[in-house]
C-alpha cells in the first residue's frame, strides 16, 4: 500500500482547489472510515510490535519503522468500538500519519483505496450520533457513508500537549488592543478548543466556526453592516476543511473589499514547503505548523494592531 503515498506536497496540491483525497478504511465491520491523505505517510502490514508497560490502554504497542520508533494506536478502541475483529485480522495494517510535529501508526483491520473528492461534499457529522465525538465530518464515496476520523482528538487523549502561552508572551499581550475578537477556523472540536484556550490567555475574546464556509458566511454578514474592522482582529484558520478549505477562503476574504485588508494566519497539521507556497498564493499573511500555544501567540503578537 505504502505506492499509495507517493509524496504528500504532490497529492496536496488539490487542496487549492477545493478538493482532497481520502484514505479509506475499515475497523472491523462494514462501516467506511476516512482519513485525509494530507495527513498520511504511508501503509504497511501490521508490524511486529512491542508492549510498553503502563501505556495507554488504546496503544497496542512501539513498532520499529524505517529506524523509528512510532507508538501504534487501536484506532477502533480509540473511538469506542471495542470487541470488534480488527484486532487479529490477517488484512490488518498500519496507518502510518504525520501530523502536529508527531509521527504515530494507527492499527485498522483493512484498507480499501484512496479516493478524490470535493470540499463542498463532505459534510458535519451529523448531531447525536454515536461517534459523533470522534468524527470531523461525513461523506459519500458510492452511496456509501464514510465518517472522517478526527485523529487529532485521538492523538490529543493519549498525548497531552503543552496548551499554555507562557508568562512573557502573555505580558507582551497585554500591550495589544483587545476591542476586537479572533476568529479561529477549524474542523477539530479539538485544535478549535487548543487555539481557543490559547488566544483566551492572550486576553482577547474569540469567535468560532467549524468551517470556510461558515467563517464566510459570518464576516460577509459583519461586511454588510460595515461592523469587519471594529469586531474582528483577524482569522486564525485551518486548511483542510469540511465545505470550503483555508485556502478557498482566504481567496474569498481577499476578493472581498470589505473584508481584503483582514490579517489571515493559516495552520496545518503538516508543514512543508508545498504549504508555505499555497498560502502566499491565496494571500495569507502567516503559516503555522499546529500545534505549538507560544508559536501561536508570537505569530498574533506579530499581526494584532496595537493599542
Amino acid at each position: 500500500m505504502s505506492h499509495f503515498i507517493d509524496d504528500v506536497d504532490q497529492r496536496t496540491r488539490m487542496v487549492g482547489h477545493n478538493r482532497m483525497e481520502l484514505l479509506l478504511f475499515h475497523l472491523g465491520n462494514k462501516q467506511a472510515f476516512g482519513i485525509n491523505v494530507f495527513k498520511v505517510r504511508e501503509v504497511i502490514a501490521k508490524p511486529t510490535l512491542r508492549h510498553l508497560p503502563g501505556s495507554n490502554p488504546t496503544v497496542r504497542g512501539v513498532a520499529n519503522i524505517r529506524g523509528r520508533t512510532v507508538s501504534v494506536i487501536d484506532l477502533a478502541l480509540a473511538i469506542g468500538l471495542a470487541g470488534q475483529p480488527a484486532a487479529d485480522d490477517l488484512d490488518a495494517k498500519v496507518i502510518v500519519t504525520e501530523f502536529n510535529r508527531s509521527v504515530q501508526g494507527f492499527w485498522v483491520s483493512a484498507v480499501d483505496r484512496i479516493v478524490n473528492v470535493n470540499w463542498e461534499t463532505v459534510k458535519p457529522p451529523p448531531r447525536g450520533t454515536e461517534r459523533e465525538s470522534y468524527l470531523v465530518a461525513v461523506t459519500e464515496v458510492d452511496n456509501r457513508l464514510v465518517e472522517i476520523i478526527d485523529v487529532e482528538r485521538v492523538f490529543a487523549q493519549i498525548n497531552h500537549l503543552k496548551s499554555d502561552v507562557s508568562e512573557d508572551v502573555q505580558k507582551q499581550a497585554k500591550t495589544l488592543d483587545h476591542d476586537r475578537r479572533i476568529l479561529i477556523v477549524d474542523d477539530s472540536l479539538v485544535a478549535r478548543k487548543q487555539i481557543e484556550r490559547a488566544i483566551l490567555e492572550m486576553g482577547f475574546r474569540t469567535e468560532t466556526r467549524s468551517d470556510g464556509a461558515s467563517a464566510l458566511q459570518y464576516l460577509e454578514e459583519l461586511a454588510a453592516e460595515d461592523l469587519v474592522n471594529s469586531t474582528i482582529e483577524m482569522i486564525i484558520a485551518d486548511i483542510e476543511m469540511p465545505r470550503m478549505d483555508g485556502y478557498t477562503l482566504t481567496r474569498k476574504i481577499r476578493e472581498n473589499n470589505k473584508l481584503k485588508d483582514l490579517h489571515v494566519i493559516l495552520h496545518s497539521s503538516l508543514s512543508g514547503q508545498f504549504n508555505h507556497d499555497m498560502v502566499k498564493r491565496a494571500g495569507a499573511n502567516a503559516f503555522l505548523a499546529k500545534f505549538d500555544p507560544d508559536e501561536l501567540a508570537s505569530t498574533v503578537l506579530k499581526h494584532a494592531r496595537p493599542t
